[in-house]
């Protein structure tokens, strides 16, 4: 009998290897170095290699593995087998299921194929479970990249705040160095005690110690901004400032108002709404395990053995067979496992159900914080420019006095003493305000800009 093309396809899909192997080359992505590292290039470069955000896409990555084979659990699944056995003695021929008493060699081919029908609506929930676990993950790289801008932001402000303090220290070197060399002067004309002397002697000491220190911690600042951004031991990096004006005024917006856009915009409140929904699903999923599950099946076999005088093609041809199979499986008894799984599916909807409203109660506490911190801020820059702005000329007044010898040292030092943590005081303020404020706009779904 002429063997079949269909027969024949049966082979040679058994013959075909069922994996496939693939080789994909992988190239360390080239970091795109900005040419200046001012805010908005700095937080585009550490959304890009910030190692936080990328363990976010990563994690995506899976969600969207996990969802595709989801979907394909719909699929019908194939499987081929081969056999080759050598049997002596009585026994029973696995070709054509004769007794006989003698030594077989037995060649078997099967092709099978099985799709579960029915299984109480499993398979369609948890795809839409793992669809809504891919749309959670997006959330989750959403939030990473929202952190890592704020605290990007909260750095580079800091530089900032730090930079402004190297500036105020070296204007009050410089004052403290024209004092020194006028004192020295004067102490030489014998118009000053020695002690004046030693006083502005130390002063001028003092400030340049502040310096140092002024020059160290925003090094150590610029070195935070530097690891944020995940830069190279090797990489030049120095920030690039904008000016800012000592005058900013700002719209500080309401508090409930903020809020409610808040809600609307941050992805840690729609991933904790997706939990609840994907929580109600697993509920359902585990509710299925009470209901029976329908399977469809289908075989394809052959085979060959020794017992018989045809040659091995006609005998592939003639044990060619098929078969078709409906399967039920009814659960009646499973040692309780479907019922722990409902109970612990209600756990995990009640624990959803918490973290939802953990997420409101903290993006509040953000929003209240921001906003009684930009109020504070506001209040007290404007209080610090009046004592600043009155410092400044009750110590340009002091120093007059003291050239015409009408001012002792010790008042001097203390007015220079007062107009410089006036000063410090104020640019404290000033970035203060200038984060919060870019805290509430970016709450709810603002851009950072300075």
């Amino acid at each position: 009998m002429k063997f079949s093309v269909f027969k024949q396809l049966f082979l040679a899909i058994l013959i075909l290897p069922l994996g496939i192997s693939l080789s994909v080359a992988q190239t360390d992505s080239v970091k795109q170095v900005p040419t200046v590292w001012n805010l908005e290039n700095s937080i585009d470069y550490a959304i890009t290699n910030n190692i936080t955000v990328k363990q976010a896409v990563l994690d995506k990555d899976n969600s969207e593995i996990n969802y595709t084979q989801a979907q394909n659990n719909w699929l019908p699944s194939l499987s081929g087998s081969a056999s080759e056995s050598l049997t002596r003695g009585t026994s029973i021929d696995p070709i054509t299921s004769d007794f006989v008493s003698q030594q077989i060699y037995s060649t078997s081919l099967g092709l099978n194929a099985s799709m579960t029908l029915y299984s109480g609506n499993k398979i369609r929930n948890q795809a839409k479970q793992y669809g809504l676990l891919l749309e959670q993950s997006d959330l989750y790289v959403t939030e990473a990249k929202n952190s890592i801008i704020l605290e990007v932001t909260q750095a580079y402000l800091q530089a900032l705040y730090y930079k402004e303090g190297i500036e105020i220290a070296e204007n009050n070197l410089k004052a403290s160095e024209e004092q020194y060399e006028q004192t020295e002067a004067l102490f030489d004309a014998g118009t000053v005690a020695a002690k004046d002397l030693a006083d502005i002697k130390s002063q001028y000491a003092s400030d340049q110690y502040s310096l140092v220190t002024a020059r160290n911690s925003y090094a150590q600042q610029v070195l935070t901004l530097r690891q944020l951004l995940e830069l190279d031991p090797e990489q030049e990096f120095e920030p690039d400032f904008p000016e800012i004006e000592d005058d900013i005024e700002v719209i500080i917006p309401d508090k409930i108002t903020a809020y409610q856009n808040a809600l609307d915009y941050l992805p840690e409140i729609k991933a904790s709404q997706l939990s609840m929904s994907a929580a109600e699903l697993d509920m359902n999923i585990a509710k299925a395990g009470y209901l029976p599950t329908l399977s469809l099946g289908a075989g394809l076999s052959t085979g060959y053995t020794s017992t018989q005088e045809y040659t091995f093609t006609d005998q592939l041809d003639n044990n060619f067979n098929q078969r078709v199979s409906l399967s039920l499986s009814i659960p009646i008894f499973s040692k309780f496992q479907n019922k722990s799984n409902v109970q612990s599916a209600k756990i995990s909807m009640e624990s959803a159900n918490l973290d939802r409203i953990a997420a409101k109660k903290e993006v509040y506490r953000k929003i209240e914080n921001a906003y009684q911190s930009a109020i504070s801020a506001q209040g007290e820059m404007e209080a610090a420019l009046v004592q600043m702005e009155a410092a400044q000329v009750s110590f340009e007044l002091a120093q007059e006095q003291y050239e015409v010898g009408l001012l002792n040292t010790t008042d001097l030092l203390i007015d220079q003493n007062e107009y410089l943590t006036a000063q410090q005081k104020y640019v404290q303020t000033k970035y203060t305000k200038i984060l919060y404020y870019q805290l509430l706009q970016f709450y709810q779904g603002e851009p950072i800009k300075l």
